[in-house]
């Protein structure tokens, strides 16, 4: 069930630079479904499906966003950066885990409380540089003893939970989502192509880990999964973003404008003849906003023809991302229903 699969991926740690636990993970659930997993420097996870001379891509990045420890102060308080993008208000009170060199420590974010708050503060934008977390500690000397330092990696502590009709909620849904539909897909597909599943590093600061590793590859095509946002709560409207939940995977026809990616017109056709002949539900998006990893690998070398195949999740880069497992099972029939054929390019 995916569920099982996405909750023990979501419920793990791995922010930006730290994706240990999560390789540790993928390379357990992709025991004897593929012929080799290798590990390039920047730290990418490369597993690989032998087939012809002609190779896709498919990319998903295993990172988080997160925070690291800026400064600890000499009554034990932490201050800390943000590493990715945050929308500072939903930091505010959360629950997180220190990963310090002697494991895990709990601690909340805090900050003035309202009831001494001047009405003028009240106005106040919450800034990352007035939050701080608190792990119980009455001195630098006690954080220190409990293996915090500066540069110590922190993650949101949150579980995934259910929902309603058949959706869920949690942490790193962006994009645990993605490498869960890359795993399954592995496990389900049969293509005579040459597979290069990457599950990359440090997307969310920059695509780092795709630039190297589809420099190293060099495939002929690429796909990157990963999850987009949907216009259908409150706050959103449908000209701002036109997928919706349930109602299938997207694809991503321009990102950022174009700025991004303008997706490869032959890729395109590919998945949606796919689709189409299955009869599997799918969205299309331009988006004037976001990028993935086909936005990097796109550009590498003399170019490699890319598109992003994403799931609908509300609430993105917060603690209580959700989306609904019924699109994530037709990402994964859409996939594997694409690569049982190369696209002709």
């Amino acid at each position: 069930m995916v569920y099982d699969l996405l909750k023990k991926l979501s419920d793990a740690h791995g922010l930006s630079g730290f994706e240990g636990n999560i390789k540790t993970i993928i390379r357990k659930e992709l025991d004897g479904y593929v012929d080799e997993i290798t590990e390039d420097r920047l730290g990418n996870l490369i597993a690989i499906k032998k087939g012809s001379d002609f190779s896709a891509m498919i990319a998903s990045h295993m990172d988080e966003i997160g925070l690291m420890v800026q400064y600890i102060d000499d009554k034990g308080f932490i201050k800390f950066v943000g590493i990715g993008g945050w929308f500072n208000p939903t930091l505010h009170t959360q629950r997180v885990v220190l990963h310090g060199t002697k494991g895990p420590v709990p601690g909340v974010i805090g900050s003035k409380p309202p009831h001494v708050m001047t009405p003028e503060d009240r106005k106040k934008e919450i800034k990352m540089e007035d939050l701080f977390i608190d792990i119980g500690a009455s001195s630098a000397e006690e954080a220190a003893g409990l293996g915090i330092e500066i540069g110590t990696p922190v993650t949101i502590e949150q579980e995934l939970i259910k929902l309603a009709n058949n959706r869920v909620t949690g942490k790193a849904l962006d994009n645990r989502v993605g490498v869960l539909v890359l795993i399954e897909t592995l496990r389900r597909m049969k293509t005579s192509m040459t597979i290069y599943a990457v599950f990359t590093v440090q997307e969310e600061i920059g695509l780092k880990g795709a630039k190297v590793s589809a420099f190293a590859l060099n495939p002929d095509v690429a796909i990157a999964t990963d999850v987009t946002i949907p216009g259908d709560h409150p706050g959103v409207s449908k000209k701002e973003a036109s997928p919706e939940m349930g109602k299938g995977p997207v694809l991503v026809l321009a990102s950022a404008s174009g700025r991004g990616l303008l997706a490869d017109n032959r890729l395109i056709t590919w998945l949606r003849s796919a689709g189409d002949k299955m009869k599997i539900p799918y969205q299309l998006e331009v988006g004037d906003g976001g990028n993935t990893d086909a936005s990097i690998i796109n550009l590498v070398r003399d170019g490699i023809p890319s598109i992003p195949l994403s799931v609908p999740s509300r609430y993105i880069h917060s603690p209580v991302e959700v989306v609904d497992l019924k699109d994530v099972e037709s990402t994964i029939d859409l996939l594997v229903e694409a690569l049982k054929k190369k696209p002709k390019i």
